[in-house]
């Protein structure tokens, strides 16, 4: 379905603003910036490329019609939440994208996103599934579904729905779930809050289809964060009470805890989340990872291993 049967009349089709949010890596933001830049999309995309404690590049700045990107810096809380926050006020589109600064969009991305978002009656926000590329070895990540719900996030994270294929109306965010939050340590976890309150405004449509290529590895900037991975995984669980009322989902950030308090060598609290997530849930994985860790194996290799598979912990 084409936006108001459009057809690839521009004038038909709503106006997208990309935020694409970098630290650091200049040649992989270009190639992010480029794949956004290349999309079939018959409308206009405005590229919002924030800055967060790097030195901007001017000379990225275009007007060409149809593919303007501007160039800003972050002038929120430093971190990923507050360069999105600034890109996503500075904008003035109708519909708003994401893309991290280290991954791509692929062929087709944008047109399939705002056809589904335009045609779904009450839809504010859009998913795509994901390709995880971790060294030589790509994995395609499904969700199985074409709709998400606050109780399917509350249960999983659904790593597949990444944050470089989130598009969403920006009234939405603006007037009913929020801006991305900017208190959790690092920016942590600060995608599956935001699909939490997205999907408890509306339930989220799904291309499910891998239309954003996720590098995972070295590029990651959160992959050996351990404690401030913890201390979001606890602030989920206080400020989302559908997550503890959930089993499986209480149990995914139990486990979460448990691992990752044992990666630090904090035996006494990761055996303590592991016994709290072996009694709500024994069939989730992660207090057994937790105890293999507690018993000397490498949490490294563990995620390392996950990870080529396209997984995490």
């Amino acid at each position: 379905m084409q936006p108001n049967g459009a057809g690839d009349d521009a004038t038909q089709w709503p106006d997208v603003g990309v935020v694409l949010a970098t630290h650091n890596r200049p040649q992989l933001m270009r190639e992010a910036l480029a794949s956004i830049l290349g999309q079939d999309y018959p409308g206009r995309i405005r590229v919002q490329l924030v800055y967060d404690r790097s030195e901007p590049e001017t000379e990225l700045e275009s007007a060409e019609p149809g593919r303007e990107v501007a160039v800003t810096i972050n002038h929120r809380t430093p971190g990923l939440a507050g360069a999105r926050n600034t890109g996503v006020l500075a904008l003035d589109t109708e519909l708003v994208a994401f893309c991290d600064d280290d991954d791509v969009w692929l062929e087709g991305k944008l047109r399939r996103q705002v056809e589904l978002l335009v045609g779904s009656a009450g839809a504010e926000f859009v998913t795509t599934a994901m390709r995880v590329d971790y060294g030589d070895r790509s994995t395609v990540r499904l969700a199985e579904r074409d709709v998400i719900t606050v109780g399917d996030m509350a249960r999983s994270r659904m790593a597949m729905l990444h944050s470089s294929s989130f598009v969403f109306r920006r009234d939405a965010m603006l007037d009913r779930f929020g801006l991305v939050d900017e208190t959790l340590p690092r920016s942590m976890a600060e995608d599956w809050d935001l699909l939490l309150r997205a999907a408890r405004s509306a339930p989220i449509v799904h291309v499910d289809e891998p239309l954003v290529g996720i590098r995972w590895g070295a590029s990651s900037y959160f992959n050996d964060a351990w404690r401030d991975k913890n201390e979001a995984h606890a602030w989920l669980l206080a400020n989302h009470p559908e997550i503890e009322a959930d089993t499986i989902g209480a149990g995914l950030q139990y486990g979460k805890l448990a691992f990752g308090h044992a990666v630090l060598g904090e035996r006494r609290e990761a055996l303590r989340w592991t016994w709290r997530c072996a009694r709500r849930n024994p069939r989730e994985r992660r207090w057994v990872l937790a105890l293999l860790v507690c018993a000397g194996v490498s949490g490294e290799w563990i995620q390392r291993e996950l990870n080529r598979r396209g997984h995490g912990v």
